[in-house]
């Protein structure tokens, strides 16, 4: 059983947790994830991780209540323990010879933009963070990034904080001011990952994406994340989850990571029901 040491409203729908995990703590490096099961009866579902404590001995995540265990974890406070937490997985994120990176996260993928930009700092690299949200009030870990970043630029679709528009905004912006990267880390939903390689693609500028967006079982046995990277058959959570973005078919994950939409929303209402029976009982 692992312990929730912090929790933490970031916005009305994301939380973050401190869970006590002290030997993935010791051993995670970033753009590696998770996989926790709330209860014997509970699903397995993959999170990657936004931090580590090696004295506390803790794992950081973040979470956007949007499906069934998700929602189940928010009624959890501290002090209360999840029954597995197994870790880390998938293959670190690893860079050779980088002077200058560019960091971007759509939304939730902020979180996990984090340990990226984190991880270039402590080792010298000049990185710039470009992190984007609909909307003022959903922005996250705005002062953990600025302690943590050379340049921090936040956008919003709405224009209620900092530039108005997308994050390909913002890095056209740099990229025609002629800032120039060694590498550029994109993580959010896929068809943001997809922009943002074809804006970079022109310029020959390495770009990675994380595809744990399409994980489901996180061992490679499921065969849910499959995806086609350089005209083969990669699965992201024991490949990756980090691809050369320009190698990604983009047209293919986008259209398998919708094909359970329906299915999602049915086993959702019907948790969310049996919750409000439980509440009311």
């Amino acid at each position: 059983m692992h312990t929730i040491m912090k929790k933490r409203a970031l916005n009305d729908q994301v939380k973050l947790y401190e869970i006590l995990a002290p030997r993935i703590a010791k051993k995670a490096k970033p753009g590696q994830f998770i996989i926790l099961r709330l209860n014997d009866d509970g699903e397995r579902i993959p999170l990657t991780i936004s931090d580590c404590d090696i004295e506390k001995g803790t794992v950081t995540i973040v979470v956007q209540e949007v499906g069934k265990t998700s929602r189940h974890l928010g009624l959890l406070n501290e002090g209360d323990e999840i029954k597995d937490f197994v870790g880390p997985l998938g293959l670190p994120t690893h860079f050779e010879n980088i002077k200058k990176a560019l960091v971007i996260g759509g939304g939730l993928g902020s979180a996990i933009a984090y340990p990226q930009t984190k991880n270039f700092f402590d080792n010298d690299i000049d990185v710039d963070t470009i992190v984007g949200f609909r909307t003022k009030d959903l922005v996250i870990l705005e002062e953990e990034m600025k302690s943590k970043t050379t340049r921090l630029f936040i956008t919003t679709d709405d224009g209620t904080y900092g530039i108005k528009g997308f994050v390909i905004e913002a890095l056209k912006m740099l990229l025609d001011e002629g800032n120039t990267y060694d590498v550029i880390v994109a993580i959010g939903p896929p068809v943001m990952m997809k922009a943002v390689c074809d804006i970079t693609k022109p310029y020959g500028i390495k770009t990675l994406v994380s595809l744990n967006p399409i994980m489901v079982d996180g061992t490679g046995m499921c065969g849910g994340c499959r995806v086609t990277v350089a005209g083969q058959t990669k699965f992201a959570c024991v490949d990756g989850p980090d691809f050369n973005g320009h190698e990604v078919d983009f047209n293919e994950l986008i259209k398998r990571n919708a094909m359970y939409k329906d299915e999602e929303k049915v086993s959702f209402d019907n948790h969310i029901c049996k919750l409000e029976e439980h509440i009311h009982a």
